[in-house]
């Protein structure tokens, strides 16, 4: 708890965790809301809610091979608060398209805002890098996980209300707000060059094909040659097929099997006993990151998770669901706090935007391929139930794949980042 308050301390870092609270905040309101609009609106077509969450990964894919280049040769702040107005600005661009009501020229907005913001999380993240010592990555990523989590334990009750009281345009226009308030935060950090512009001074001219291609090589190639890394990274395909499971199918179970006619109340309710689990998650993990090395929370938070998220496939009534669900989520910070405290501490702080730009084009590709299967399979091929074995299990499979190499990598490039490649 003393650390934590140490680190609000830092100005610096306390504008840059609420810019990303607000940012992530504006870009998850009006998603969720439309989803539960078009669940209402399309109620036989559930796959309109599956692509819905698909434009939120989709983009990453156009955008990877430069996400990371630009956070490592352009100013990060500035692509931060970029990310922002910009936008800001597709979000009024959306409020006009759902009052048109043309799905086409909706999906392709919120496509384009999400590839706008995947640019947000690689400039923050190495700014923060620069900005805190290495004894303060675990803090950070368990102060970022507890917000989170009381996101999570909030962001559907605050979604749904806004629906229901004010309309999907009222939940559009929070996602303007939030995102506002995310860019004047960012305006108002005072940031060190060397951090910025750890690579030194850039312009778009220096930004050709020919370029951009040998940063986004030596990221690879850094990535290769580091083994911890690689191990590490290695399991984040597979943990996009679980966030693109896990997006939909809480509220699939509870639309077409435990609630179908009240699964927007319930889906407060498990809101809420997700984010309390992760929420208390959090405080446990945050202790135990101090006592237990990286990879051993790292395959307890998978283990724990998978094998209740199989469990809750299980589940006779909503009640019970909500209980298992609230266990599973116990295991979730374990993962994201240590990973997120451990690849800071191997990262070279000149390579962290171009790692960054492989670890979420990776992720978003699994996630979206497993968004595309779901909205062709369920509900005619696959059940809902086989859904949920389907992440379970591949969060197991992780841990023991973890549990096997991880081990035979802990040595010194744990605590030392690999030397430079490019």
């Amino acid at each position: 708890m003393k650390k934590m308050i140490e680190i609000f301390k830092k100005p610096i870092f306390l504008k840059l965790f609420l810019a990303n609270f607000t940012s992530h905040m504006g870009s998850v309101i009006g998603l969720t809301a439309f989803m539960f609009y078009l669940l209402d609106r399309f109620s036989e077509q559930p796959m309109y809610a599956s692509i819905t969450e698909m434009m939120y990964s989709l983009p990453t894919l156009v955008v990877f091979f430069i996400v990371g280049v630009l956070a490592d040769r352009m100013d990060r702040q500035k692509i931060a608060y970029h990310c922002d107005t910009v936008s800001a600005f597709l979000t009024l661009l959306l409020l006009g398209a759902i009052y048109i009501g043309w799905l086409p020229l909706i999906f392709t907005i919120l496509f384009l805002r999400s590839g706008v913001q995947k640019f947000f999380f690689p400039a923050e993240q190495a700014i923060l890098q620069g900005v805190l010592s290495k004894d303060d990555y675990s803090t950070a990523a368990g102060l970022n996980q507890m917000v989170m989590s009381l996101f999570m334990l909030l962001g559907n009750a605050v979604a749904i209300f806004v629906y229901w009281t004010a309309g999907i345009y009222g939940a559009i226009i929070v996602d303007f707000i939030t995102f506002i308030i995310s860019a004047i935060l960012i305006k108002k950090c005072v940031i060190n060059e060397e951090v910025r512009l750890p690579n030194g001074k850039h312009t778009w001219k220096d930004l050709n094909i020919a370029s951009v291609t040998k940063d986004f090589k030596s990221g690879l190639m850094y990535i290769l040659n580091h083994k911890l890394l690689l191990s590490l990274i290695s399991g984040f395909v597979v943990f996009g097929v679980v966030n693109g499971g896990f997006s939909v199918i809480p509220i699939f179970i509870l639309k077409y099997k435990l609630a179908p006619q009240t699964y927007e109340e319930y889906s407060i309710l498990l809101g809420i006993a997700f984010g309390s689990g992760v929420l208390i998650g959090s405080v446990v993990s945050s202790m135990l990151t101090q006592k237990f090395r990286f990879h051993v929370l790292i395959v307890a938070g998978l283990v724990i998770s998978g094998t209740f998220i199989i469990a809750a496939s299980f589940a006779p009534t909503t009640w019970v669901f909500m209980m298992i669900v609230f266990l599973a989520a116990l295991g979730l910070p374990l993962v994201n706090i240590a990973i997120g405290g451990w690849l800071p501490s191997i990262i070279d702080p000149k390579m962290m935007g171009r790692v960054q730009g492989w670890i979420n084009p990776l992720m978003m590709l699994s996630q979206s391929i497993t968004l595309g299967i779901i909205a062709m399979t369920f509900p005619n091929v696959v059940s809902v139930e086989m859904l949920y074995w389907v992440v379970g299990g591949c969060l197991i499979f992780v841990g023991a794949l973890y549990t096997v190499i991880l081990p035979k990598f802990m040595n010194e490039e744990e605590v030392k980042p690999a030397v430079l490649n490019g």
